[in-house]
């Protein structure tokens, strides 16, 4: 046998090339792409030795080329399969990347032998040429591991999940594009228009209008555009609500906050009692209001929510038509042929039509069989992306295997759903179904499903947020920015997260195969009507359920309430409940294996917690959420292990005792009104990196011994506006990373000593019109990227970078006010 056929340079010489394109492409794979560099490099000449001097080998030698080819051979598959991954598709990078590290360690051990004596002519020849590509590859590689502070701190964009974010955004756009040139949705113009003449309509018996439709066919995508409209938003002069009702709703509190809105008391409690006699009363002037109510799923619901008022329109959206109540209807249609197709192909292919070289009638085929349902061809199209032509058959084989879409749309559609799922890695499928564990119509903190899948799959979070971004690529969840002043800088903790009430249903049906007490995922679909816990449950007390996620979903439970239920695998707990008083689950106690707990309560009011004490025997607990509840004393409890505390929009009753978590990395207090200082214990937490004391109005004081926080990277202060002064000793924080003091309106300088935060990289001090110098010693920021900042300062800052001769970029983001954000 030929040498040449046991080993072909070329194959050497193609891997070589395709890693260095590798080491520009993706981050994730650069580390090793460098390392192998190097490998072939050096074997580079020895090859070309062998190849030309046409001596005939002794079987050692020739055994160890055997070996050397092999290696390679697999790495320029390898290398293909990088490359032809698409730059979004970040889950299939992160194993990519885990192969390249592999296939660099076998390329090590085998380097290790005599062999290595044969390889060193001509190596620096090469290493003059590859200079200033290593450059760039040892750049990358310093930027790669700051990748995952960056996207905490949002410097360059926020990494991954901001991408996602502006795909989102992006999509958005696309279909605005699309509007009147017969883009996504016959029915998005054409059905705005007409549902605008309804609720324009100046007669007194059109005051009520539905938009109705089949789930998934874009009502709530439409009724969105139509509050979004300028037409609109002039018309009823910006006084527009938009509530989501859902299957399972708080009426009182929902008839407050719609009461609240038409009498102009947008800070009415929720617990006010709406009497049910309404009183005629006219608007003042020509003043109109325009009340949107969506996911509506019950008459009785909703003849509770709306009231015949002169001046105010009730929206409604429901997939039921409520002729009774309706004076006028729109009802959604399903898109026509080609725009079934355009929006297909957008998620598929990332544009409006069939590429070419694809297979046009196979396309055809697999968007027919989505039925012309939005949902179905985002979910669907977005499953095939950058698939083969044998994957586009198999789905497409499944797919025809259904039904048609027709009477029992909803179960088919499901079906169809599930179809997408079938080809997920297998823990990106359990990520998705995890989702199915929240209530269904909220916003879900992407902190808060990233804490989860960190502790119940025992994953870094770096591939958390790799799965996350993932599935909004897929179409299998919605990544929402808070639509905050300056939110193009906003961070991981200003998005949350979405989902189609269709895609939560499917999530459900895969989660509840089998017996009730084997599932992995134990969750109340929505609360029941007596507020209670399922008698389902009660059904299974003789024996434990296997759940590592139990959800909850009631109103006020009392001691008397709850019955023995036992979770020893349990990992993740979530409560949510409405009530201003609230008894946790004596089940507690058994569940000795429990990571996450996350406690949210709906009410208006602060609930007040009882039975703390069953928090003492969670040795294991690594992260809590609490919010809207009157933060509990914990007086002679120490969490041990607890690394991360969240509390949002909490009563803090001076309960924070930095003893308490010793171990803490994490600690954020968000719209906590009643927090006037920071307890100097806090300062005693050696371990904690990141703090967050956000929107706390009343925050006037930091501890003098602030500076003993060593190892914080990561200092919130963002809303504070009774802040005037930041603690001197701060400066002794050597790791700091990132402080954002934006919106402390009465802040009026920086420490003296800020020079001395040798690890800083990101200031953001937008509307902070008090400062107006910066100290000296700002010159000595030795690692200062990004600044953040108003025009009035943009100035100073100029000074000093010029003055330094450094590459700090100074931003000036252009002031944005929406306060959308509060409706939800």
């Amino acid at each position: 046998m030929a040498l040449t056929d046991l080993f072909s340079s070329e194959i050497a010489s193609d891997l070589w090339k395709m890693l260095v394109t590798i080491s520009k492409k993706t981050l994730r794979c650069k580390s090793s792409a460098e390392q192998l560099i190097t490998y072939v490099r050096e074997i580079l000449p020895m090859i070309e030795e062998i190849k030309y001097s046409g001596v005939e080998l002794p079987a050692p030698r020739q055994s160890q080329l055997d070996r050397l080819s092999e290696i390679l051979r697999s790495g320029v598959e390898l290398s293909h399969q990088v490359l032809s991954s698409s730059r979004w598709n970040v889950y299939r990078n992160f194993q990519l990347a885990k192969k390249m590290e592999k296939l660099e360690k076998h390329v090590t051990r085998f380097l290790q032998v005599p062999m290595q004596a044969h390889i060193l002519a001509d190596v620096h020849h090469a290493r003059f040429e590859m200079a200033e590509r290593f450059d760039r590859v040892e750049a990358s590689n310093r930027r790669m591991e700051r990748f995952l502070e960056e996207m905490k701190i949002g410097v360059n964009g926020g990494g991954w999940v901001e991408e996602a974010v502006r795909s989102m955004q992006e999509d958005e756009t696309w279909v605005e594009g699309c509007k009147g040139n017969n883009g996504f949705g016959v029915g998005l113009d054409f059905g705005k228009n007409k549902v605008m003449e309804m609720v324009f309509s100046r007669s007194d018996d059109d005051w009520i209008v539905g938009i109705c439709g089949i789930g998934g066919s874009g009502k709530t995508t439409l009724a969105r555009e139509l509050c979004r409209d300028d037409q609109v938003r002039c018309y009823f002069k910006d006084r527009i609500l938009f509530l989501t009702v859902s299957q399972s709703p708080n009426v009182e509190q929902l008839r407050a906050r719609i009461w609240g809105h038409i009498m102009g008391n947008q800070d009415l409690n929720g617990n006010y009692m709406v009497p049910q006699w309404m009183p005629q009363f006219e608007c003042k002037g020509e003043a109109q209001v325009l009340v949107v109510l969506d996911d509506v799923w019950s008459l009785s619901v909703l003849e509770q929510l709306v009231w015949k008022i002169p001046g105010c329109k009730f929206l409604v959206v429901s997939r039921f038509n409520f002729q009774t109540v309706f004076s006028a209807t729109y009802h959604v249609e399903l898109l026509g042929e080609e725009d079934a197709l355009s929006l297909f192909c957008h998620h598929a292919f990332g544009q409006k039509s069939i590429p070419l070289g694809a297979n046009v009638n196979l396309v055809k085929q697999v968007a027919a069989e989505c039925g012309r349902l939005p949902l179905a061809l985002k979910v669907i199209g977005a499953s095939l992306r950058n698939q083969n032509e044998m994957f586009w058959l198999s789905v497409k084989s499944k797919l025809s295997k259904g039904h048609s879409i027709g009477e029992s749309y909803e179960i088919n559609l499901i079906d169809r759903m599930a179809i997408s799922t079938k080809y997920l890695p297998e823990k990106i499928k359990e990520c998705f179904l995890d989702l199915c564990t929240f209530p269904e119509d909220r916003k879900i903190p992407l902190e808060v499903l990233i804490n989860m899948w960190v502790e119940i799959h025992d994953i870094p979070e770096a591939e958390a947020y790799a799965i996350a971004v993932e599935l909004s690529n897929k179409n299998l969840l919605t990544l929402v920015k808070e639509a905050r002043a300056g939110g193009m800088y906003s961070s991981c903790f200003e998005i949350s997260i979405t989902q189609h009430d269709i895609l939560r249903d499917l999530a459900l049906i895969l989660s509840n195969r089998g017996s009730i007490h084997e599932h992995r995922r134990l969750v109340m679909a929505q609360r029941e009507e007596n507020g209670l816990l399922p008698k389902e449950w009660s059904r299974y007390q003789d024996r434990p359920f296997e759940a590592q996620i139990v959800s909850i979903n009631t109103g006020e439970m009392t001691e008397m309430d709850w019955f023995e239920l036992d979770f020893p695998k349990a990992e993740v707990l979530i409560i949510n409940f409405t009530s201003s008083d609230y008894f946790l689950p004596p089940f507690i106690n058994k569940m000795p294996n429990l990571r996450a707990l996350i406690i949210i309560n709906y009410s208006t009011s602060y609930a007040r917690l009882h039975n703390i004490s069953v928090l003492k025997n969670l040795t294991n607990l690594r992260s809590l959420w609490l919010e809207k509840v009157s933060t509990p004393q914990l007086s002679g409890t120490v969490l041990q292990n607890l690394g991360k505390l969240f509390i949002v929009l909490c009563k803090i009753n001076n309960s924070l005792d930095g003893k308490q978590f010793p171990n803490l990395s994490e600690l954020t207090l968000d719209h906590c009104a009643d927090l006037t200082h920071l307890p100097s214990s806090i300062c005693g937490i050696k371990s904690l990196q990141n703090l967050s004391l956000t929107n706390c109005h009343n925050l006037s004081q930091l501890p003098v011994e602030f500076g003993k926080l060593k190892s914080l990277e990561i200092l919130r202060l963002y809303a504070c506006p009774d802040l005037e002064t930041l603690p001197p000793s701060m400066c002794d924080m050597k790791r700091l990373k990132y402080i954002d003091i934006s919106q402390c309106v009465n802040l009026t300088c920086f420490p003296k000593e800020i020079g001395r935060l040798v690890s800083l990289e990101k200031i953001d001090m937008r509307e902070c019109p008090m400062i107006r110098y910066l100290p000296k010693s700002a010159v000595s920021l030795q690692s200062l990227q990004l600044v953040i900042c108003d025009e009035e300062v943009y100035g100073t800052w100029r000074d000093v970078v010029e003055m330094t001769k450094s590459n700090v970029h100074i931003q000036v983001p252009e002031q944005h006010f929406d306060l959308d954000w509060l409706q939800e």
